[in-house]
């Protein structure tokens, strides 16, 4: 228990224990004060089209290139596609949300896009690109260029040497490699992780054994439990948490579910209860809070202290028993205060 000033920005002026605070000066409020949160797994681009989905297989849906959502982008005016992911950005940033890891299809052009649609809305995003010619060297160099990432779909979906070569030049440009991995099947998660990649998507299917060559290897995972279960998969999130492997919480598809991880956090602790593994609430907060910072080496914006950038969140939540339960199962967007 302690307490912290805020600047009108939300950054920490000061921070001490309870019971050292002199008298009040300007608002006081009390509550439960945490560092802005990051959406781990986003495809923002998917935001044109919010509904529900068909009765088809995942694949059809979303496998490059000829599943819906791509056959979608495709046809869908550039305008509109930014107007769309600018919503979405300026909703996240409603919920908490400052960073949100992106999958960005449509090469330079869609990379470009985000980045214009970010302008503004308070929520800067963290942008796994993808070209849309695998075998254009110079494209790949330029998505490299522009992008904070490349962002592959599953390996099984692509030529395997094509993967190979480009996730070897995205760790020469030093930038940030994810991809997909045993989401609606399990893959064999040895190729996998021969690419080095820093983050995984989902691991669905993923096998006791799977998870425990990916906690020798270091690599984060993104868990995306209301997507998956669209489509009738759990996220082993309880076995992570057993084997130590660093995890995120990511909303997935906006074309599924909306960009909130309030719900996220809620529906994990709630499924995993259902399903007998319950996750802790504590590893849930910091798998939107803490975590992804640090996955992203960006760690000073998790620590709510004078000299770092990070920006607070206080929510109007009990904060005095079980302040992680409370974020967990109880926040929402309604419980930020604002206006510091």
């Amino acid at each position: 228990m302690g307490y912290v000033v805020l600047d009108a920005a939300g950054h920490v002026k000061e921070r001490g224990k309870e019971g050292t605070l002199g008298p009040p000066k300007g608002r006081v409020e009390h509550g439960i004060v945490l560092p802005r949160c990051v959406d781990g797994h986003t495809h923002l681009g998917d935001a044109v089209w919010a509904q529900e989905p068909p009765s088809m297989s995942l694949p059809a849906i979303v496998a490059p290139p000829h599943g819906i959502k791509h056959l979608l982008l495709e046809s869908t005016p550039i305008e509109k596609k930014i107007a769309a992911m600018r919503a979405a950005l300026v909703e996240m940033g409603h919920a908490g949300v400052s960073l949100t890891v992106d999958f960005r299809e449509e090469g330079v052009e869609g990379i470009r896009a985000l980045r214009l649609a970010a302008n503004g809305t308070g929520v800067e995003p963290f942008v796994l690109g993808r070209p849309v010619n695998w075998k254009d060297k110079d494209e790949l160099f330029q998505v490299l260029q522009e992008a904070d990432g490349l962002g592959l779909s599953a390996l099984r979906d692509m030529d395997p040497e094509i993967a190979r070569k480009a996730c070897l030049e995205t760790h020469r440009s030093g930038r940030f490699l994810a991809l997909h991995a045993s989401e609606d099947v399990r893959e064999n998660i040895d190729p996998i992780l021969d690419l080095k990649p820093s983050l995984l998507v989902h691991l669905t299917r993923a096998t006791g054994h799977d998870l425990e060559k990916v906690a020798d290897s270091h690599c984060a995972v993104a868990f995306c439990p209301r997507s998956n279960a669209l489509f009738g998969g759990y996220p082993p999130i309880s076995t992570a948490v057993k084997l130590g492997i660093p995890f995120v919480l990511g909303t997935d598809n906006l074309m599924f579910s909306a960009p909130d991880l309030f719900r996220e956090m809620e529906f994990a602790y709630l499924s995993s209860r259902y399903h007998g593994k319950p996750v802790p609430p504590e590893q849930l907060v910091r798998a939107a809070f803490v975590t992804p910072w640090t996955i992203l080496n960006m760690g000073t914006h998790a620590q709510l202290t004078p000299e770092s950038p990070a920006k607070a969140l206080v929510l109007r939540l009990p904060h005095k028993d079980d302040p992680y339960y409370q974020v967990c199962a109880r926040g929402s967007g309604a419980h930020i205060l604002s206006g510091y």
